[in-house]
């Protein structure tokens, strides 16, 4: 919950244990970025460090001054955003298109081809994926329809939440389409997954959760037997770099030098750091991409057991802040917003620490707030700052003054009047 604290003339209202939190999470990826130094081959570690540094200054000074606005006012530039986001998106498929018919050679300005993917676009000052930012824009509008639709159908019938799902699928499934080209299957997910956490929220027919359930689950084993026995039928429809990710996972000895390398190596690491690790900056087991995607297996290979333990429990009490606010929003599409982030930090934190281990396929997605990335960071700081603005108002009351802080109630609701 915000507190209301009071410095002289100056009254101010902000969420104690969301920015204590942020700045905890800051100092750890500071801290596994420069423990990753020796492990980074692509491009300095001293550097990656410091634009880390740099996107969370930008991300703190983004949040304080959309807090400075009502989210009403934010909402309602969310639509532009969605197009303007949405432009870029096709800007970057027909660069990629580019790319394929001219063999490399021909790419529109400022989207190149990285790893493979086609999804940012290369600044002379930054890279910016527009697909990290439609995530943000999509948990916003999806929750205003859900919200609205609640409204206007308080005892909704079959043909009501057909209704719900045709809306949502207007916007959800072209961006879909456009990320998944690049591609980009990691963010394609988590998109999903957070869209589908939202309707299970929404209070829509458990029938169409069934049938949604149901659907998944046929095409999971459809994709299981013919990843089996149909393999050439398969590769038509997905790339065999995508299947080979799936290799990888089902036997991380089967290929250490190609595929199944990064899984191998974060295995290794994190098996023969033991309790307390090699040290700092140790560098003992190479790990691909120790920056980004497998920071965690860096973290774990320079401090063991406790080091990757002290990352799962500042990962939990963050979920648990964001939890502790959703629980006490009362407004409808406040709370959804807030579901909606939640959703999306929790499945990214679940499939980046279950790649790491095997538990699952590797997807590229990164360790949200820790992992090295800017556009990853600043579009999360724009829903912390959402999520500023929609936390409850403590009744409690902080003022400082000399001799210490003091906490004064039953203040709040005159304070209130005069901001």
């Amino acid at each position: 919950m915000k507190q209301t604290i009071t410095i002289g003339k100056f009254t101010f209202r902000i969420d104690v244990g969301l920015i204590v939190m942020l700045i905890v999470m800051g100092l750890t990826s500071f801290f596994a970025l420069y423990n990753a130094f020796n492990l980074i081959s692509d491009g300095s570690g001293y550097g990656y460090m410091m634009r880390q540094i740099m996107w969370y200054i930008i991300g703190f000074v983004a949040m304080f001054f959309l807090c400075s606005f009502q989210n009403q006012a934010i909402f309602r530039i969310m639509n532009k955003a969605y197009r303007f986001l949405m432009g870029c998106l096709i800007y970057l498929l027909i660069s990629r298109i580019l790319i394929s018919i001219s063999g490399g050679i021909f790419h529109l300005p400022f989207a190149t081809s990285i790893n493979g993917a086609v999804s940012w676009f290369s600044l002379p000052f930054a890279s910016f994926q527009p697909s990290e930012f439609i995530k943000i824009v999509l948990i916003v509008l999806i929750s205003k329809i859900i919200s609205s639709h609640q409204e206007q159908h308080p005892d909704p019938t079959w043909k009501d939440d057909w209704t719900l799902l045709i809306k949502i699928a207007k916007i959800l499934i072209p961006p879909l389409v456009l990320i998944f080209l690049q591609p980009d299957t990691g963010v394609v997910i988590i998109i999903l997954v957070n869209t589908l956490i939202l309707l299970m929220c929404s209070g829509i027919r458990k029938q169409y959760l069934y049938i949604l359930g149901g659907a998944i689950v046929f095409v999971v084993f459809l994709f299981i037997y013919l990843y089996f026995f149909q393999r050439d039928f398969l590769e038509i429809f997905i790339s065999n770099y995508r299947l080979s990710r799936i290799d990888a996972w089902l036997d991380p000895e089967s290929n250490i030098q190609g595929s199944s390398n990064q899984l191998y190596t974060a295995l290794l690491s994190l098996g023969s750091a033991g309790l307390t690790g090699y040290g700092l900056q140790a560098d003992i087991i190479a790990i691909p991409e120790a920056h980004t995607d497998f920071i965690f297996a860096a973290f774990g290979q320079c401090f063991g057991l406790l080091g990757t333990t002290f990352v799962l429990v500042i990962c939990l009490l963050f979920d648990f802040v964001l939890f502790k606010i959703a629980y006490n929003t009362t407004n409808r599409t406040d709370r959804f917003i807030v579901i909606g982030v939640i959703a999306m930090m929790v499945y990214q934190q679940i499939q980046n620490l279950g790649m790491i281990v095997g538990l699952v396929p590797i997807t590229g997605i990164t360790l949200p707030m820790i992992s090295y990335g800017g556009s990853s960071i600043l579009s999360y700081f724009i829903s912390f700052a959402i999520i500023m603005n929609l936390s409850p108002v403590s009744k409690k009351v902080i003022v400082l003054k000399k001799g210490g802080p003091k906490k004064i109630k039953k203040r709040s609701q005159r304070i209130s009047k005069r901001v």
